[in-house]
Formats: C-alpha cells, structure tokens, sequence
C-alpha cells in the first residue's frame, strides 16, 4: 500500500487546513466525509470531490474505502469516535486535544492496542522540521535552566461570550475552553523536550459558563528546570518563547508555529566585552509544505511503517500532557461533565 485513504469527520475549517496540507502529499488519497447533517455532507463532499458521504461516524467506520480517520469533531467526542474507529480497523488521527481527560486517553491507547492501529494527536507543531531540529540539538544549550512559553489570542468567540451569547468554544459540556484549545500547545513540547516534570502550580480565570479564559502555569523538575506557561483565549500577547540553558539560549518566535527559531551561545567567560552579544544562529527550516503536510506526513509514515505510535507525539506523551491538563483543571476549577460521566465508549 503507497497510499492511505482517508475519512474525515468534521467539516469545520480545521479540516479545510488539514486537506490542503495533506494533498501536499501524494500518499494522501480522501475517499470519506462524515457530518452530523446531510446537507453538509453534500456540500463538502462536492466541494472536495470526495465519493463516500456518511452522516454516522459508526457507518463510515465501516466503509472499506476508508483505511484511516481524521476527527476534527468537537473535544468531547474524540474517545468516542476514536475508539469506535479504532475498533473496525481505522487509524486515528485525532485533533488535538486527544481526549477530554487522561482517564478517555487511557481507554484510547488501549484500544490502539487491542486493535492493532495507529492512533496519533494531531498535534501540529511537533512535527515540523523546525522542531525536530531543536530537539536534536537542544544538548546546545548545556543544563536546561527554563523553559517559558506563551501562547495568548483573544477569541473572536469571546465578543459573542460577553455579549452573552455562550458558543461552543466556552462550554465545558464540549471539553472546550482555554486549556484545552490553546494551553496544550505550549505544554506539549515542554513534556516532548524534558518530560513529565514533578510538580504543576496552577493558577487561572474561570468565566461563567464554567471554562477558563486564561491560565498561567509553574512546573517543577527534580533536576532544578523551571518551566513556566502562559495561555489565554480573551487576551493577546505578542511574547516569544524561550529555552535557557547554561551553554545558550533558544528563542521561537510563536510556540504553535515555530517560523523562526533562534539560538544564542552564553558569552564565554573572560571575554573582554561583557556587554556584547554573541551572534545567534538561525535555527529556522524554511520550508514550501503547508503546516498541516507535517502532522499527516508523519502519520501517513507511521501507519505504512507498521507501527502504531509516533515517536514525537507519542501515546506516552499525549497521555502525559492530558495528566497534566487534568491536574491545572483540577486546581483551577474546571470541571467537565465527561469528568463525572461514564462515558459511553
């Protein structure tokens, strides 16, 4: 097989991103489409020129034109969808966050397991080129002192949300919020880049609906790293992201992005110009791929190599960050229904 065919069942603009960076990949083949109504399925389908238009996730799982799913659908149905597909025989690829709790990626990893498929978060950001650079050179920087990153755009939902109109982007029964929409893509890397730290701090608003607006976070490591993130949905901020080190410093210009990145030897000791700065090295990878060819990519690698995770977005690390989600929620007050549920998967 040098091709994948895939399904997608979502028709929100998320999936539009994804199909035009996935057709930049040959093995890349869209054969299904799934939505709640019809008519929209219609639409889609037409717009795409997809063949299979479904309106039942469990019927298009069926479907023996589909050897692989994407689910853009909304947080709270990811295990469900996923574990439904998983169990036909699909490969998963399923938008960030994976799952409303640790507890649903837990039963999602399991049953990647049990069936014998691939299952991957789709998170976007590492897996480009440029952060597998970073990683692979990350020793550059000698003893990791900090890790700080911030992620923070106000939500055009947000006016409506004021307004008194709740969408879902602000409604805990969707598993939505700050956290999970924004918060996961600095804490992401952080846990690919040194792992599960010992320790969460966790402090944020909370909006009437029962979501978070925003959050700032404190991680601990027993190595003496301090890590720290800021995220919000109803305010901008224009911070890069950091990574110090004893040896240098990496800078990236935006955590979900990664467009340039940067790094900066310490000045030796006994240099004769203290104040002067040492030339940074560019550490960016240009590249004439869509930012969404990457995540498919990689998936697409996986699932025709005969393994069942991603190195990188690894179940080991999608199940760590949502731990550590569960925790910040924990301590902050956000309570979903899917926390309190047993969910039906």
């Amino acid at each position: 097989m040098n091709k994948v065919r895939f399904g997608v069942v979502g028709t929100n603009f998320i999936t539009d991103w994804m199909i035009a960076g996935a057709r930049q990949d040959s093995r890349f083949e869209l054969t299904a489409v799934c939505s709640r109504s019809a008519d929209r399925a219609e639409e889609f389908a037409a717009k795409y020129d997809i063949p299979h238009k479904f309106t039942s996730v469990g019927e298009m799982a069926e479907c023996p034109h589909v050897d692989a799913v994407y689910i853009a659908a909304p947080n709270f149905l990811h295990a469900r969808y996923s574990i439904l597909c998983m169990s036909k025989g699909k490969h998963v690829l399923c938008e960030k966050p994976l799952a409303s709790n640790a507890y649903e990626a837990r039963q999602m990893i399991a049953a990647s397991e049990k069936y014998n498929v691939v299952l991957m978060e789709a998170m976007k950001h590492t897996v480009t080129p440029a952060f597998r650079k970073l990683r692979d050179n990350i020793g550059r920087t000698g003893r990791a002192r900090r890790y700080f990153s911030s992620y923070c755009q106000y939500s055009s939902r947000y006016d409506a949300f004021k307004a008194g109109n709740v969408l879902n982007a602000f409604k805990p029964e969707y598993s939505n919020g700050s956290v999970m929409d924004i918060g996961v893509y600095t804490i992401y890397p952080m846990v690919v880049l040194f792992g599960r730290p010992s320790g969460v701090l966790a402090s944020g608003t909370v909006l009437s609906s029962g979501t978070d607006g925003q959050g700032s976070i404190i991680f601990r490591y027993d190595n003496g790293l301090e890590a720290s993130v800021l995220y919000s949905k109803i305010a901008d901020s224009y911070l890069p992201s950091e990574i110090q080190g004893e040896d240098g410093t990496i800078l990236i210009d935006q955590i979900s992005l990664m467009n340039q990145v940067t790094f900066t030897p310490r000045l030796a000791s006994g240099a004769a110009d203290r104040r002067a700065r040492p030339q940074p090295e560019d550490w960016s990878v240009p590249s004439d791929k869509n930012l969404y060819y990457h995540e498919v990519s990689e998936f697409i690698d996986i699932v025709l190599s005969g393994k069942r995770e991603s190195e990188i977005n690894s179940h080991g690390n999608s199940l760590a960050v949502m731990e550590l989600v569960d925790e910040i929620r924990r301590q902050t007050g956000v309570v979903f229904p899917a926390d309190t549920e047993n969910p039906h998967i």
